[in-house]
């Protein structure tokens, strides 16, 4: 089934539309939850909530991307268990993500803050479009959907040294470029 008709079903109030929402997208928001979380438990759950969340705000929402769209939400529920999970003292994916992350950022947004998401998003989407295809494919398969660089060198063909440097060179990149923009995170 495709996107289109799966969102008509969320329109008509179909339960079905949990049906082949978790048929069609359950491995690719699974991936992105155990990227985060590296908890088979927590990911679990976050995917009920992800579905959930579906089925709450489809309608009034209507995605041009129900995958872009499913995906944000793991993400977001992903990284609020990670939040908990780190006030718990429980380990977590995403604690090497955050510390690579550190220099440029200190800390992932809050998604429920409109104002500075609007303004830092437009800028990372600003920095990203500067970056040649294989460098923005990987920042975002990297730091979107919390992939391993042994996984990416392996995808990409190159080695885990080269792909760690040009992640540091990329990072740095992006400090200077949120510095030269005057927008502090």
């Amino acid at each position: 089934m495709d996107d289109k008709q799966i969102i008509e079903l969320f329109w008509s109030r179909s339960e079905n539309a949990l049906n082949e929402t978790r048929q069609k997208y359950n491995p690719y928001l699974k991936t992105i939850a155990m990227n985060v979380l590296g908890n088979n438990e927590d990911c679990e759950e976050c995917l009920n909530d992800t579905y959930l969340a579906a089925w709450n705000q489809i309608p009034p929402d209507r995605p041009t991307s129900l995958s872009a769209y499913l995906g944000r939400i793991v993400r977001c529920i992903s990284i609020d268990y990670f939040r908990k999970s780190r006030a718990q003292k429980r380990y977590s994916g995403l604690t090497m993500l955050l510390s690579e992350l550190e220099e440029c950022m200190s800390e992932i947004p809050d998604m429920t803050v409109a104002s500075s998401d609007n303004e830092i998003g437009e800028a990372l989407n600003c920095w990203l479009r500067s970056l040649d295809t294989e460098k923005r494919v990987l920042f975002v398969r990297r730091y979107w959907h919390g992939q391993p660089l042994n996984t990416l060198a392996k995808e990409f063909g190159i080695s885990y040294s080269k792909l760690a440097s040009m992640m540091l060179r990329l990072r740095n990149n992006l400090h200077d470029y949120l510095e030269k923009e005057g927008i502090s995170i």
